[in-house]
């Protein structure tokens, strides 16, 4: 069975990088692919272990390397141009473009979708507020090229043979916007090495990407207001400066971290606060393999990976008002690390590759089982 592996982009390890590195340690052999691939080499060697994505003609446009998606109108053109045809199973990870690949018939294509095209659906306004193009001719024209977009990725949607929904929230959206069925397979979460420690210190702890949508400027403005307790934010990204700008004494910005340092301050956090609306959210999971409690927002995936008042809490809406007056409710509560590690344990690396390995095992059956049967 010649594979290949499509992933949207390389150039951070986040969530979907996970997936990328658990499919690799369940099939070492795939060839990998995406628009662009600017990995360094410690990344290089966990997600894709050491090899090299053969990439789009996009890898090479000026500024593709500090910001590809502004290319987003060529992204189906660069995604179409790969050739496939000599593969017999296609994996794509998908939270964009990936599942657009042009395949044969009688290939085996499974999209491991992470959401639906964010910036194109869910988040479209969000997307042009932060790209400056909500106003005037340039706003229409960026209106056009999305709606351009939506309709590609629903007539694209129809290649995939089989999709993996990586929550029942994101089988909800399939189902909505491609009108297809999904099997959910939760992503793996390394619960091995963010690894319990009962006891906790007095601050609280968050880290992520600094962008609008993440909302860390409202987990500090929350914060600006509850000057007794200590916030630890760990991250970087566009919104770093102005974070940096307004907190106040009692917030430290740390930027951007190693792994081995996020674990120890996610041990010993008193609680992970987590203000996106995610379509899953790895990070919160991994603070519960740590036994740490997490204040989240009441939507998304999260609802089906945080037990409201036995693994964390939840608070409404994303406000900073509503965040402060569930973080001074926390502070009345007790939870038991012990009870909240063993919650996060069944969302394990082990369990996702299994699952995983068993459904394409089984499609991949099938399917030849059905070009036997053409044939006869």
């Amino acid at each position: 069975m010649k594979k290949a592996l499509i992933n949207d982009w390389y150039y951070v390890n986040g969530g979907a990088e996970k997936v990328i590195h658990s499919l690799n340690h369940i099939w070492d052999d795939f060839d990998h692919y995406a628009l662009i691939d600017f990995l360094d080499e410690t990344d290089r060697d966990f997600i894709l272990n050491g090899k090299k994505a053969k990439t789009s003609f996009i890898q090479n446009l000026p500024t593709a390397k500090s910001n590809h998606r502004k290319f987003l109108q060529i992204f189906p053109c660069a995604i179409e141009q790969f050739d496939l045809s000599e593969y017999d199973l296609i994996v794509s990870s998908s939270s964009s473009i990936a599942k657009g690949v042009v395949t044969r018939k009688n290939q085996l294509h499974i999209c491991y979708c992470h959401s639906p095209m964010r910036y194109a659906w869910d988040l479209q306004e969000q997307y042009l507020k932060d790209s400056g193009l909500n106003k005037g001719l340039k706003g229409l024209y960026a209106k056009y090229v999305l709606k351009k977009i939506r309709k590609w990725d629903v007539s694209n949607s129809e290649k995939v043979t089989h999709f993996i929904a990586n929550s029942n929230n994101i089988a909800q959206k399939i189902k909505k916007i491609y009108n297809r069925e999904s099997t959910v397979i939760y992503p793996p979460v390394d619960v091995d090495f963010f690894a319990l420690k009962e006891n906790k210190k007095e601050y609280y702890f968050t880290a992520s990407r600094m962008v609008s949508y993440k909302k860390t400027l409202l987990i500090v403005e929350a914060f600006n207001e509850l000057p007794h307790l200590k916030l630890v934010v760990a991250g970087s990204g566009p919104e770093f400066n102005t974070i940096k700008k307004i907190a106040k004494s009692n917030i430290s910005l740390i930027g951007h971290i190693g792994r081995l340092e996020l674990k120890k301050l996610m041990q010993e956090a008193k609680a992970f606060l987590f203000a996106a609306e995610e379509d899953f959210g790895i990070v919160p999971v991994e603070a519960q393999a740590c036994g740490t409690p997490v204040i989240a927002f009441e939507k998304g995936g999260v609802l089906e990976t945080v037990i409201n008042g036995k693994t964390g809490i939840f608070f409404k809406e994303q406000t900073s008002q509503n965040l402060k007056d569930a973080i001074l409710y926390f502070e009345t509560l007790k939870f038991n690390p012990k009870e909240i590690r063993e919650h996060a344990l069944q969302f394990s690396k082990e369990r996702f590759e299994s699952e995983i390995k068993a459904f394409v095992d089984e499609k991949y059956q099938e399917h030849q089982n059905l070009n036997t049967d053409s044939l006869l």
